[in-house]
Order: structure tokens, then sequence, then C-alpha cells
């Protein structure tokens, strides 16, 4: 039988970094491979749910994680107007074994990138190691890498198994998929920012205001900024726009704020000034929403995909980076308990193929937000009785459905043992 010992890892970003973690715990020798020079402390918020946060704490994380994320208190659903439509509570608060965390996703790969380097040596990570192309053989998977800036060959190096978590844009799962063409484009653009300003409700609450067509989020990733009375909110504002997504599908791209600033001039709530949070952002990102459509396989000999490059999905329901991260440690249980290589990457294929593909499809009818759009679409001017609109049945039976749906449903998760992988 021929146990996995060996992995190249393609893509040095959470799900890449994670998956080191993880299989290195199961007596695996890994070696990570990242395009760009210097992994900088680059993004803006993310957040991390229950079942991805059990994880990180298996892996004796959950001490730094405190350090740099916010505990999600709540989340409140709201219409345009800043009128309640669902409110819960949040990870402990809801009564989680595990927080829910609001962090910056930067300082996020940072802290897994130095994990890495302080249990695994540092010389596991290869920088300036941009994919070019692989061959498999009967007992191992060989990867040659280049400098994208030069396309100078930089080496060859093998392993048992490969994994490409190099994101949506995935050079190898391109090998495999190779008509596939660009993300699937929403009809949505999402503009980013960081503001440092006064805390609002809680300070530790998460907002999502608005429809399907126009929406803002915001949330503080902090602690640092909470322990001085005030808050670093990460926000998010999205409008359906005309026409085809912009070139470009990173979070570098600047822009000016008054391509949609005016859209949200009016949204002035008792709670939250969107207007002036604009106003006070120095710098904003725009995104085109993109996700890709699900795939029959992700596992292909001793090469399989993990996290983005296996299945992008639109930033709905706080699932992208949990989702990598769940993908990691199912990677890793697989390899624990399979002695074949390649039954060890399909068994993980099996586990996270399906599960995954479901909650694509949910974001795309905009999974737990639909509440919003089903109250635009029945009071588009406001309500004075909610349950006039929508009762609290119909809002429970959403926001439990998809819990379930992305795997964090609370007497489930509760269920399953903290075994620590220390």
């Amino acid at each position: 039988m021929n146990k996995v010992k060996s992995a190249i890892i393609v893509g040095a970003g959470i799900g890449g970094l994670i998956s080191a973690l993880r299989l290195y715990r199961v007596g695996v020798s890994v070696r990570l491979f990242e395009s760009v020079e210097n992994i900088r402390e680059l993004g803006v918020g993310i957040n991390l749910l229950p079942h991805a946060v059990k994880v990180l704490t298996e892996l004796g994380l959950d001490e730094e994680l405190k350090q740099i994320g916010i505990p999600t208190a709540e989340l409140i659903y709201n219409n345009k107007f800043g009128q309640k439509i669902w409110q819960e509570p949040r990870g402990i608060n809801a009564g989680y074994n595990w927080p829910q965390y609001s962090l910056h996703r930067g300082r996020l790969q940072m802290l897994l990138l130095n994990a890495v380097k302080k249990e695994l040596g540092e010389n596991v990570v290869f920088t300036g190691h941009h994919f070019d192309s692989f061959q498999q053989f009967d007992d191992r998977v060989e990867a040659s890498f280049i400098n994208r800036k030069t396309g100078e060959h930089v080496g060859t190096y093998e392993a048992d198994i490969m994994v490409a978590a190099d994101g949506i844009h995935s050079v190898v799962r391109k090998f495999f998929y190779p008509n596939e063409g660009l993300p699937k484009f929403s009809g949505r653009i999402l503009w980013r920012g960081l503001t440092e300003s006064s805390s609002f409700l809680t300070g530790k609450s998460m907002i999502m205001s608005g429809f399907q067509d126009q929406k803002f989020v915001a949330y503080p990733i902090c602690p640092q900024t909470a322990s001085k009375g005030s808050s670093l909110v990460n926000w998010i504002a999205e409008l359906k726009v005309d026409g085809d997504a912009p070139p470009r599908h990173d979070w570098n791209r600047k822009v000016d704020k008054q391509i949609f600033a005016p859209a949200f001039s009016n949204w002035k709530f008792d709670w939250l000034d969107v207007p002036k949070l604009i106003e006070e952002t120095e710098i904003v990102y725009e995104f085109p929403m993109v996700d890709r459509d699900p795939l029959p396989k992700w596992t292909f000999g001793r090469v399989t995909l993990l996290g983005d490059a296996a299945h992008p999905m639109y930033p709905i329901g706080s699932n992208g980076a949990s989702q990598a991260i769940l993908d990691a440690d199912a990677l890793g249980e697989a390899i624990a308990k399979h002695a074949n290589a390649e039954e060890a990457l399909k068994a993980y294929e099996t586990a996270r193929l399906q599960p995954t593909a479901s909650i694509v499809l949910s974001n795309r009818q905009n999974g737990p937000e639909s509440v919003m759009q089903i109250v635009e679409e029945r009071a588009p001017n406001g309500f004075d009785q909610l349950h006039d609109v929508i009762s609290h049945q119909e809002l429970e039976g959403i926001a439990n459905k998809y819990k379930k749906i992305a795997g964090f449903e609370k007497q489930t998760l509760n269920s399953k043992a903290g075994v620590a992988l220390k």
C-alpha cells in the first residue's frame, strides 16, 4: 500500500496553510509553493464560523485567534430603511462550543504562516514559485514552478500527492477543465473598505441591510481598536450593475467611492450612518461578485483541488474561508484513515464535493440573506409590523436550513467532540 508520506501544496493562502498544518499532524511531510515573492498582510475582513474555529482550536490556534478576532455576538438582517427583519445570536452567544470570529484576512494568513514555519520549519514555504505544470507517475507526482515575473524555471519537486489551493483562478484546475473560462459574474459588484469609527450596536454585531440588488454589510474586526472604545469596521456595499464584469477578479482594484456612494446617500439609520462610514474610508476596493459552477470531480489520481480552487462561491453566509478550512480538515482525516494515496484523495472528495456544491447553489439564491429579498418584495416601502410581512417561523426556517446546508447546525456540531491534534 502506498501511504501518503509527502505532499506538495500549491498556494499559501488560508486553505493551503491550514492543509499544511493538518497534514503535518497526520505524519505527512509538506512543502508549500506560493506565486508571490513576499507574503504580506493584505485584504479586508472575513468571518470564521464555529465549525471552522473548531478545526483551528484543535490545531492549537485558539489563543492566537482571540488576539486578532472579534467574537461575533449577533447577526442582524435589516431592510433598506434600517428596520430589523431577523436577529440571532452567533457563536458562543448562540450556545456553540466555539466562537464565530470576524477578523482581518491578512492577519489570519500571517498567523497561519507563522504557525506553519514554527511547526514545520522555515524551509517548507517556497515563495516566488508560480505553478507551471505537473506529471503523474505510478508512485508520485512531479510539479514544476516558474518565476511569474520572468518566466524562469525555478524548480521541479516531487511528492506522493499534490493539493491545489491556488484560488479561484487555479492553474491546476485549468489543466483538468481547460474550457471552463472566466468565473461566472452575478451581475453585482462589491465595494469594500475598512474604517476606524465609533462602535455600533453591541460593538460585536454583524449587520446586513437592503436586498438582493442593493446591500450594505458591516462588522468590526479588530480587538485592539475595540479596547480603545472604537471599532475598525469592515464594510461591503453591493449593487446590481448593467453590463459585463470588470476585467479583473481580484481584491486589488482601487476605485473612486463616487461610483457607488450616491446610491447609499440616504442610508442613515439610528444605529449606523452608512454615508458617513463610506466617506471616512480612505481606500475602497472593487470586486465583481463571481463564482464557478460545481465540478463533477476534484481528484485526478494523486492530484486534488481545495478551497476556492475547488468551489469558489459568492460571499454569502460567511462561508468562503470556513469551507476551505473544513476542506483541509477533511483532507487530513482522509489521509489518516486510508493507506493508499489515491483512495485517500477520493475519500476527501467524497466527503466535501457535494456539501460545498450545495452551498454554491444556495448562495446563488442568496442563502440566509433571502429574508431581506422576501421583505423587499412584500414591503418595498417598509413595514409597521414585521409579522404582517413575514412570520417568525418562516424567518427561523430559512436561517436553520442554511446552517444545515453549510454544516454548522448547532446540536450536530456541538455533539462532535473536539479532539486535540497536538
